[in-house]
C-alpha cells in the first residue's frame, strides 16, 4: 500500500492511498467467494453459478462491497503507518477502482499544536457576595410595586405572611440570603471567564473547521428545538436564523478553543479523568486552586 501525505495547514492533512492489485484481488475473491454461496441466477442451481457468470452478473456489486471493505480498513492502516491522530472521522473523496488498483483520497483533521505556559498563578479578583441594605431595599421595591400590577403593595408583615413567613424580619433575611447566593454564583462565574480570558490571551492557535462546525450544529439544532417547544413556526425560526447564527458560530469556535486548552492543562498534569467525571469542570478546579486571588468590594 503507498500512502502520500499533504500537510494542507497546521490541522488539515490529506492522504492519498494506492491499494495494490494483489490486495484488491484477494478481496475480491473473498466477495465471489461468498455470491457463489448465495446468488441466484436464472439457469443455475444456487451455489452452482460459473464465476464468469457472477462477474457479468454481479461484478458492480462485488466492487461496491470490496470498496466498502478496504477503504475503511486501509485508512486505518494509514493513520497507524503515519502516526496521525485524527480528531474525527474523515473525508473520502476521488474514490476509484481502475486496473484492479483501489485509489482514494482522505481529509482529516488533527488536534491542533497547543504551547501553552503561565496557567498556574493566574490573578483573578473575586468580588464580595455580601448583599448592601440598598440592594435589599431594590429588591423590595420590585414588590412594593405590585409585580406589575396597578398598585402599590404595603410591605409589612401582612404582606410576609402572604408568601409564608412569619414576619417581614425573617422575610428579609430568606431575600438576603437569596440574593447573596445569586451574587455567589455570579461572582463564580466570573472568576472562572477571567481565566478563560487570561488562557485565550495566551494561547494561539488554529481551530480545525469541524469541530466548530460539530459543536455549532448541535446549538442551533438545540436554539431550533428550544423554540419549537415554545411553539415558534419553522418560518419564524428561519427568520431569525441568520441572525442567530453568527453569534452561534464565535460562540462555538470560543467554546471548542476553550476546551482544547483545558484538554492540553489536563494532559500536562497528567490529569486522570474518569468517564463519569466533567474535564472541562476538573481542570477548572485546578486552575483556581492554583490562581492568585484577590478580594476587591
Amino acid at each position: 500500500m503507498r500512502v502520500e501525505v499533504k500537510k494542507v495547514d497546521t490541522t488539515k492533512r490529506e492522504l492519498k492511498l494506492e491499494i495494490p492489485r494483489e490486495r484488491v484481488t484477494a478481496a475480491l475473491e473473498e466477495v465471489y467467494k461468498d455470491l457463489a454461496k448465495y446468488a441466484k441466477v436464472r439457469g443455475f442451481r444456487q451455489g452452482k453459478v460459473p464465476r464468469q457468470v457472477l462477474e457479468a452478473e454481479h461484478g458492480k456489486f462485488a466492487q461496491e462491497e470490496v470498496i466498502k471493505k478496504l477503504v475503511p480498513e486501509t485508512y486505518g492502516e494509514a493513520i497507524k503507518q503515519e502516526n496521525i491522530a485524527p480528531i474525527d472521522m474523515p473525508e473520502i473523496h476521488d474514490v476509484a477502482l481502475k486496473d484492479g488498483i483501489l485509489t482514494f483520497i482522505a481529509k482529516l483533521d488533527i488536534r491542533p499544536e497547543i504551547k501553552i505556559k503561565d496557567y498556574k498563578g493566574i490573578k483573578v479578583k473575586r468580588k464580595s457576595s455580601q448583599v448592601t441594605d440598598e440592594e435589599l431595599n431594590k429588591t423590595l421595591e420590585f414588590f412594593k410595586k405590585g409585580q406589575g400590577q396597578d398598585k402599590e403593595v404595603t410591605i409589612d408583615d401582612a404582606f410576609a405572611h402572604g408568601l409564608g413567613y412569619p414576619n417581614l424580619e425573617e422575610f428579609k433575611n430568606v431575600l438576603k440570603r437569596q440574593l447573596e447566593l445569586d451574587k455567589d454564583r455570579h461572582n463564580r462565574a466570573d472568576i472562572e471567564n477571567q481565566i478563560i480570558e487570561d488562557l485565550l490571551k495566551k494561547t494561539k492557535f488554529s481551530v480545525p473547521e469541524s469541530l466548530i462546525k460539530k459543536h455549532f450544529d448541535r446549538r442551533l439544532n438545540d436554539w431550533k428545538q428550544r423554540l419549537k417547544e415554545q411553539g415558534m413556526k419553522e418560518e419564524e425560526i428561519n427568520k431569525h436564523e441568520a441572525e442567530v447564527s453568527k453569534n452561534l458560530k464565535e460562540s462555538a469556535q470560543k467554546d471548542v478553543q476553550v476546551y482544547l486548552i483545558l484538554d492540553k492543562i489536563a494532559e500536562e498534569e497528567k490529569m486522570e479523568i474518569k468517564e463519569n467525571e466533567n474535564l472541562p469542570a476538573k481542570v477548572m478546579e485546578f486552575l483556581l486552586k492554583e490562581a492568585q486571588w484577590e478580594a476587591v468590594n
